[in-house]
């Protein structure tokens, strides 16, 4: 039986999709907004442009001072942030009632009139703090480049995916003034915007509020829709090694997955947590409780919204076991699983994770809002919080099977293997032929 979470929606003259999800169970509002702009978005040259607006996007704009956004909400009792992905970038603020025609005023303001504030002092500062968060987060981090490597291996050059939102040192050097306002006026306008409203708020009350800040913004040039063809799962294995400091040997195996919002990603999906998404998948029961050959291994699945998606798989091998055995052991139970497919059991424990985890991501009005906003945006399917679970119950074991006979099996792996007992960080790069081993993109925010 479908969920049935109020969704109500409305395009405003100018081009703004606004979603509200009215729910009055406490006075609060999750005000959330998705633009379309992602690292996918870039050109080459000038990578890293879509998280840089993230950070310029709180130094102020027509209205508001530097700093402002997150002092004004602050004061009135809200939480906030942004993020950016290979997709899309999102701002999201959770505030109580009272607040919201704050929040809509400032959105409204930064969203349509960041030039009037976007100096090249801004600019100079924000580009500095992205640098030294790349350094932090992933250039100084054991692990920390680990799914850029693998990204990169498995989205060819010049790909959508390939590149890291973070972007690279020199396309954040290279980007001048004139570049970033292009970019701005490119992408942020209501056109290429969702505004979602969660929570204690009626359906009347979003819409006139939203017509009422957002209304009079610029309708900007429409975005195209996403077009890269499906890639086909890899022909041959990769591998990149990489000779960087690590607390132990880690594996890390990459496959290309059908894109997001699709019958076969959601079969390939369940089949990676068949293998390592659950308390009793085959890698946690075999690997690390039966043989006791990893002190770890799990798996995800990354919808990406443009022809292709990405699964991984990561596994620490026990003290005495070497990543060749413990590589090993992974690839059999990857072909065990596309040969005979899953269990009836397996089955019932990926279906009983997913409902939890789904009803636990819809409880939360700021996360309600997240997916309200980024199935809206991506897919045009603000219902389909509704129907997820559904779409997922409709997964049959011969799907399963089927998905990871196509998609997971070893020979279409991407491998990247951190050694962990090398001394001086630097990364073998893969023989040639091979896709060049470059940074890939993870979810940047929390400023």
């Amino acid at each position: 039986m479908p969920l049935d979470y109020p969704v109500e929606t409305t395009t405003l003259s100018n081009g703004l999709r606004v979603v509200v999800s009215e729910d009055h169970a406490s006075p609060v509002v999750a005000v959330n907004l998705w633009v379309g702009v992602g690292s996918r978005h870039e050109q080459a040259g000038r990578t890293g442009f879509a998280h840089l607006f993230e950070h310029l996007m709180f130094q102020g704009s027509r209205n508001v001072a530097s700093g402002e956004h997150f002092s004004a909400l602050m004061g009135a009792g809200a939480r906030l942030n942004a993020t950016t992905w290979f997709d899309r970038t999102n701002y999201f603020e959770t505030l109580p009632t009272g607040a919201l025609d704050l929040a809509l005023w400032m959105e409204a303001d930064r969203h349509g009139h960041l030039l009037d504030a976007l100096t090249q002092d801004n600019l100079d500062n924000q580009r500095d703090v992205v640098k030294e968060e790349k350094r932090q987060r992933y250039d100084n981090q054991p692990y920390g480049e680990a799914l850029h490597h693998l990204y990169a291996s498995v989205f060819p050059e010049r790909h959508p995916y390939h590149h890291p939102t973070i972007g690279s040192m020199e396309d954040l050097d290279a980007a001048t003034l004139q570049d970033v306002h292009a970019f701005f006026r490119r992408w942020y306008h209501p056109g290429n915007t969702v505004l979602t409203l969660c929570g204690d708020v009626s359906p009347e009350a979003g819409f006139a509020a939203a017509d009422r800040y957002f209304g009079a913004l610029t309708r900007g040039e429409d975005a195209p829709p996403a077009s890269t063809p499906s890639l086909p799962p890899l022909e041959a294995p990769t591998r990149v090694e990489v000779d960087q400091a690590a607390p132990a040997p880690r594996l890390y195996l990459g496959f290309r997955l059908p894109a997001d919002h699709t019958a076969e990603f959601d079969a390939a999906s369940c089949a990676l947590e068949v293998l390592g998404g659950t308390a009793v998948s085959r890698l946690e029961k075999n690997l690390v409780r039966g043989t006791e050959i990893a002190t770890f291994a799990s798996s995800a699945a990354l919808g990406l919204a443009d022809g292709t998606s990405l699964g991984f798989l990561a596994a620490q091998p026990a003290d005495g076991t070497s990543l060749a055995r413990l590589e090993e052991a992974i690839l059999a139970e990857l072909s065990a699983l596309a040969e005979n497919g899953p269990t009836e059991v397996e089955m019932e424990a990926a279906a009983a994770q997913n409902e939890r985890e789904w009803l636990s991501t819809l409880a939360s009005v700021e996360e309600r809002a997240d997916e309200i906003g980024r199935l809206t945006t991506l897919y045009g399917d603000p219902e389909g919080i509704n129907t997820q679970l559904d779409r997922l119950d409709a997964v049959t074991a011969e799907d399963v099977g089927r998905a990871a006979s196509a998609w997971l099996r070893p020979d279409h792996r991407a491998v990247i293997a951190y050694p962990g007992d090398v001394g001086h960080p630097r990364t073998r790069q893969p023989d040639a032929g091979q896709p060049h081993a470059g940074r890939p993109v993870t979810d940047e925010g929390d400023l």
